[in-house]
C-alpha cells in the first residue's frame, strides 16, 4: 500500500514539475513588465500555485455541477499576458482582475450552451486569435532578452551571454534529451541559466532570506477591482480561446483514458474552469486553462488515474504557502528568464500555426479572413493610435490588437464560412459551401 502510495505521490511530483516552469514564467513576465516589487512578485508566484492547485483540483472533482473528472492539470494561460500586461501598463492592476472575474462568470454562464457557439469559433479564427496573442509577446521576450526594458545594463554582453544561452540549452535538451527531461527542458533551463548568473554576479540572495516561511490568502492583494470594459472584453476573448484549446485537451484525456466525453461533462469541465478564473481574479493570480503538456506526461507514465492529479493538486497548494519557495523563483534574471520565454511565446505562435494548419486554404475567403485579422492585430498592436480619433465606444474594439485581430477574424468568417454565398447557376440559384477547418 505504501509503495503504490509513494508511487501516486512521485507521478503527481512529475505533473507539478511538467508545469513548473508555465507556472512561474506567467508572474515573473507580467510582474516585471508591471513594475510590481519583490514582495508583491513573490505574492504574484505564490498566489499562483495555490490557485493552480486549487484550480486543478476543482476539475478533477467530479461532481454534480462542475468538474470533468479528468487527469487533467490547470495552469495560468499564456494567452493572458500579453492582454494583463497591455491592461496593467494603460488602466492599472486592479483592472487586470476586474476583467478576469468579469470573464469568469461569463464562462460559468455560457458554459452549458457554449458547445452550440463553436462554429463561430473555427480553427480560422481561433488560430489567427492564438497567433496573434503569440506575435504580441514577442517583443516581451525580446526586451527581458537584453536585460528588461529600462534597465541600465540593457543590451549588455552579459544579458545576451545569459538570454541566448539559455535559449540554446533548451534547444540542445529538446534534440538530445527524451522522457521526462525533455518535457521539463524550460525549468532545467531557467535552473541552468539561474546558476551561471549566480557566478556572474547577478543573482542577489539576500532577499530570499528576508521572505517568510508562510503565508496566508489574501484576496484583492493589490486593491479593489476595477471594471473597464475594454479590458473585459479583452479577457473574455481570452477566456474563449482557452476554452477552445481546453476542448482538445479534454478529449486528447478521453481518447487516453478509454473514456466518451460527453457534451454534460464538456459543460461541467467548462464550469470549473470558469470558477477558476473567478478564484483567480479574487485572489489576484491568473485565468486558467487545461495544461497540454501534461496530457504528455499522461500518455508517457501510462498512469491514467486521477489520484496522481489530486497529489499533484495537493502539492500546488502546498508550495502556494510557503513565500520562501517562490522567493526562490524570483531570483531568476530577466535576461535568463527572456531566453526560455522567447521558446515559449514562439511556440504560442507556433501553435497557432498549427491550429490554422486545419483550414482548407483553397477557399479565398479563409486566406482573406487570416490575413486581415493578422494584419489589424499587429497593425494596431505596433501603431496603438491608428484610431485614436475615434469616439470612445467605437475605440472599444480597435484600441487593443487583440480584440481588433480577433473581432475581425470572428465577423469575417461569419460572413464568409456562415452567411450562405448564392450563385447562379442555369437559372438556378444555388447555396455554396465554405470551410473554415
Amino acid at each position: 500500500m505504501k509503495n503504490h502510495q509513494l508511487k501516486t505521490w512521485s507521478i503527481g511530483l512529475q505533473h507539478v514539475l511538467a508545469m513548473y516552469a508555465g507556472a512561474v514564467l506567467v508572474p515573473l513576465i507580467v510582474g516585471g513588465a508591471l513594475k510590481l516589487s519583490f514582495e508583491q512578485l513573490t505574492y504574484l508566484v505564490s498566489i499562483d500555485l495555490l490557485t493552480c492547485g486549487i484550480a486543478t483540483l476543482l476539475q478533477v472533482w467530479k461532481n454534480k455541477f462542475f468538474g470533468i473528472g479528468l487527469p487533467v492539470m490547470l495552469g495560468c494561460t499564456f494567452t493572458a499576458v500579453g492582454p494583463m500586461i497591455a491592461i496593467g501598463s494603460q488602466h492599472g492592476v486592479t483592472a487586470i482582475y476586474g476583467a478576469i472575474i468579469v470573464s469568469g462568470v461569463f464562462v460559468v454562464l455560457i458554459s452549458s450552451f457554449f458547445s452550440k457557439l463553436v462554429k463561430f469559433f473555427p480553427p480560422v479564427v481561433t488560430g489567427s486569435v492564438v497567433t496573434i496573442i503569440g506575435l504580441t509577446l514577442i517583443p516581451v521576450a525580446i526586451n527581458d532578452m537584453a536585460g528588461g526594458q529600462g534597465s541600465e545594463n540593457f543590451g549588455g554582453s552579459s544579458n545576451l551571454l545569459l538570454s541566448f544561452g539559455v535559449l540554446a540549452f533548451i534547444l540542445l535538451l529538446n534534440k538530445f534529451a527524451s522522457g521526462f527531461l525533455k518535457t521539463i527542458s524550460i525549468l532545467i533551463g531557467l535552473i541552468a541559466g539561474t546558476i551561471a548568473a549566480s557566478f556572474m554576479g547577478m543573482v542577489d540572495f539576500s532577499k530570499v532570506a528576508d521572505a517568510s516561511w508562510f503565508h496566508g490568502l489574501q484576496p484583492f492583494y493589490f486593491g479593489t477591482p476595477t471594471f473597464e470594459i475594454t479590458s473585459i472584453l479583452t479577457m473574455t476573448l481570452v477566456a474563449i480561446v482557452s476554452l477552445i484549446e481546453s476542448t482538445g485537451v479534454y478529449l486528447a484525456l478521453g481518447d487516453i483514458t478509454k473514456k466518451e466525453i460527453t457534451e454534460k461533462d464538456l459543460s461541467k469541465g467548462y464550469r470549473a474552469e470558469g470558477l477558476a478564473i473567478i478564484l483567480g481574479g479574487i485572489l489576484n493570480s491568473f485565468p486558467y486553462t487545461a495544461y497540454s503538456q501534461n496530457v504528455g506526461l499522461v500518455q508517457l507514465t501510462g498512469v491514467k488515474t486521477k489520484n496522481a492529479i489530486f497529489a499533484a493538486g495537493s502539492i500546488l497548494v502546498v508550495l502556494g504557502f510557503l513565500p520562501k519557495v517562490a522567493a526562490i523563483t524570483t531570483l531568476i534574471p530577466t535576461a535568463v528568464l527572456g531566453g526560455a520565454s522567447i521558446a515559449m511565446f514562439g511556440m504560442v505562435v507556433a501553435y497557432g500555426v498549427k491550429m490554422l494548419g486545419q483550414v482548407d486554404f483553397n477557399e479565398q475567403g479563409n486566406l482573406l479572413i487570416v490575413a486581415c485579422a493578422i494584419g489589424l492585430g499587429l497593425g494596431v498592436t505596433v501603431v496603438p493610435d491608428l484610431f485614436a480619433g475615434l469616439p470612445q465606444g467605437v475605440r472599444i474594439l480597435t484600441q487593443s490588437g487583440i480584440v481588433a485581430g480577433s473581432v475581425t477574424a470572428i465577423v469575417l468568417n461569419i460572413l464568409f464560412n456562415l452567411v450562405p454565398n448564392f450563385r447562379a447557376e442555369n437559372g438556378k440559384v444555388e447555396v455554396e459551401q465554405r470551410k473554415a477547418g
